[in-house]
């Protein structure tokens, strides 16, 4: 993935090790006890895998045969106790994090991810499609799929305009990614060896380095919750907000320790300080984040029942976002987390699950088409809105573009055939500041939709802590309802933790620092408006004025230093823009010094 890992990478690598463990069970050796036991003969391979293993040199029917004894070996429990020890074993061989770290990991994931594997339609031939190569079979786990459009034709498009002068205006609070530590230490060390830091166990900073901030840290490290708190405090001063959107991801990053206790605990402390701050008259509007489930991602659709499913999640969700949402919309989401609801009249907010289009949620393995019939209920809620003349926002955790490729094109579908209605899509995910396009589908050209990507609150990784307001076309009769302008604030560590000074003086932080704006997106970019043929332009200068993406990669970044990003680095990232859809990269074509590494680099998935 292109942008920092939020715990991904080394879950991926944790899946992929998985795999290989299977593997080794079948492959000659039974899994035994003992310090040369194959095991540890499987860990070495892993080691001599990692520079010179190539599964294209595999033949076809040694791999099928593989993995059809993989499949008959997970009926039995005891191999898959044999399976988690070694994938223990393995993780810690390869230094994909720290002993305890693989061994909470293993432990957390086995049981919901080797059930899945067993409950999937993954058959041998789709596997080795993807591990040998197509002349194998036909990779189909994530099959094609469509949902059922109205037959009610499109409504002719009619280009957005500029509201008069003097109109009024909406003023949205956008909150995401919070993620909150609540074992953050001040002093610790910011720099560890485990895939989150700043935390007691992360051990104390030397003298010579900077620890732990006081209100959080450029490292890998989350924020804590008097950050959090001091973030409320202002935006309630700030105010008065029309109504807020959040769009999850509140617990931390320490994904390999995390229990449903603790999940539920952050979960309900964030949801009532909003109350608290923001006050019993300032509607919230939350979405699901794919860190609110423990596993991390681990979203099962509603088929699945029982201890696994995911009720212990939404059924509390119901209870705390109560007194925000009407009772039909509290319970679709104790059906599957998303819902929809009245904002003002005129105006419909939609919240899309976005967990159920996420290749990270192992669950769709056993069928990804339309999970939760979300789509399908989406495409309902949309023609019930263009029937009524109401315009719709659609709110979600992670980006369209990053999704599965079926629920990601058909999601592009609805967007063509309701663009008169949806008037603004909101998503966060990627902690960094950004936006996704929509075309229309005949031609690819003429730009309908922008998908807005606000920054976190969090600090992981690098970051300073952030928060997004949108003033959209305000109430009153024919309003677009679309967003006008948009303004980022921050909290700029470096002043709040008085770190000026450097590591060695003793630095003591302000006590009540300023979240400050960064920008207003129509005065750094040039703007009138903030339409979709107003972002098509500014891609275009992206491409021919350096200048001008340097701005950009520098507010991308929440206005903390980075790397440069030039040639390929510039290039993959404005094809990310262009592509709302996640097979739509032939837009990279027409740029500039586009070349098939470049799209082959966008196309990776987020593992």
């Amino acid at each position: 993935m292109k942008r920092p890992a939020v715990g991904l990478s080394s879950i991926c690598a944790f899946f992929i090790v998985y795999t290989w463990v299977l593997v080794s069970l079948v492959s000659g050796f039974p899994l035994k006890e003992g310090p040369d036991s194959p095991q540890l003969r499987f860990v070495d391979q892993i080691d001599r895998f990692k520079v010179g293993f190539n599964w294209h040199n595999v033949s076809c029917a040694v791999c099928k045969a593989i993995f059809i004894t993989v499949d008959i070996a997970l009926l039995s429990n005891t191999n898959t106790e044999r399976v988690a020890h070694a994938v223990e074993e393995a993780c810690a061989r390869l230094h994909l994090a720290d002993p305890h770290v693989c061994r909470d990991i293993t432990q957390l994931f086995r049981e919901d991810f080797i059930r899945a594997l067993q409950e999937s339609f993954l058959w041998p031939s789709e596997a080795c499609a993807l591990l040998v190569g197509p002349a194998c079979g036909h990779f189909d786990i994530y099959a094609p799929w469509n949902v059922s459009l109205s037959r009610v034709p499109k409504p002719p498009v009619t280009p957005p305009t500029p509201p008069k002068p003097g109109s009024p205006q909406s003023r949205i609070l956008f909150l995401t990614d919070i993620h909150w530590d609540a074992v953050y230490a001040e002093g610790s060390v910011a720099n560890c060896n485990e895939p989150l830091c700043c935390r007691n166990e992360s051990g104390r900073a030397s003298w010579k380095h900077n620890g732990a901030g006081h209100w959080g840290t450029y490292g890998k490290c989350d924020v804590p919750l008097r950050t959090v708190e001091n973030l409320l405090q202002n935006v309630a001063k700030s105010g008065p907000w029309d109504w807020v959107y959040w769009t999850g991801d509140i617990p931390a990053h320490n994904v390999w320790s995390q229990t449903r206790a603790q999940q539920l605990n952050e979960l309900i402390t964030i949801s009532r300080l909003l109350r608290k701050y923001l006050g019993p008259n300032v509607n919230v509007y939350p979405a699901v984040g794919n860190h609110e489930s423990t596993p991390v991602n681990s979203f099962p659709p509603p088929f699945v029942h029982g201890n696994r499913s995911s009720h212990w999640l939404y059924d509390t969700m119901a209870e705390e976002w109560a007194p925000w949402l009407p009772a039909g919309a509290l319970k679709t989401i104790r059906h599957g987390g998303f819902y929809t609801a009245e904002v003002q009249p005129g105006l419909r907010v939609v919240s899309l699950n976005m967990n159920f289009c996420a290749r990270e949620n192992f669950w769709l393995m056993v069928n990804s088409t339309d999970p939760a019939d979300q789509l399908q209920w989406l495409v309902h809620i949309l023609q019930e809105s263009e029937n009524k003349g109401e315009k719709v926002h659609i709110i979600g955790h992670i980006p369209p573009g990053l999704c599965l490729s079926s629920w990601s094109r058909n999601y592009y579908h609805i967007v063509n055939r309701y663009e008169s209605t949806i008037s603004g899509q909101f998503f966060g995910h990627t902690h960094t500041d950004e936006f996704q396009m929509f075309y229309d589908e005949d031609t690819l050209t003429r730009p309908l939709g922008v998908a807005f990507i606000a920054p976190s609150v969090t600090t992981y990784v690098n970051l300073n802590p952030g928060y997004r307001v949108y003033y959209t076309d305000g109430n009153y009769p024919n309003s677009s309802r679309m967003v006008l302008d948009h303004e980022t604030f921050i909290l700029n560590l470096t002043l709040a933790n008085n770190l000026s000074n450097g590591p060695a003086l003793p630095s003591k932080p302000d006590p009540n620092p300023s979240w400050t704006l960064l920008y207003r997106a129509s005065e750094a970019y040039g703007l009138s408006t903030l339409f979709p043929s107003d972002f098509e332009n500014l891609i275009k200068v992206f491409l021919n004025d350096d200048r001008v993406f340097k701005r950009f990669w520098y507010l991308y970044h929440k206005g903390h230093v980075s790397e440069p990003c030039k040639d390929t680095c510039k290039t993959a990232h404005i094809c990310f823009l262009r592509s709302g859809r996640y097979d739509l990269l032939t837009q990279c074509d027409v740029l500039r010094g586009a070349n098939e590494e470049i799209v082959r680099s966008v196309r990776k998935t987020m593992c």
